[in-house]
């Protein structure tokens, strides 16, 4: 799943239900890859102010979650949670507070 950010500002994507969070600045592309095999997975999407969440479900089934996934960049490198994370950034139980 192709996440590209055409805004102006830094977009978090946050990855449920780990809280993982990866930053992008405008203009950059990251892609959320199921490591899964032999199974359907469903990239369920929310977007909020600054932010897309995303849950990845076995055949679109929320009690049968995915959670061997990477996020990639556009160069197919491997990010880790956290990945340009504004210093000082805040979250709540929903996620970062994006203000």
């Amino acid at each position: 799943m192709p996440i590209e950010n055409q805004g102006d500002i830094d977009l978090c994507l946050f990855i449920e239900p780990y809280c993982e969070d990866y930053w992008m600045k405008p203009g950059e592309a990251l892609t959320v890859r199921s490591e899964a095999e032999g199974i359907d997975v469903w990239f369920d999407t929310y977007i909020s102010k600054g932010c897309v969440t995303v849950w990845l479900y076995e055949d679109g089934d929320p009690r049968k979650i995915v959670d061997d996934y990477t996020v990639i960049d556009a160069g197919g490198q491997r990010l880790d949670s956290g990945h340009q994370r504004p210093r000082g950034q805040r979250w709540s139980a929903a996620g970062p507070s994006i203000d």
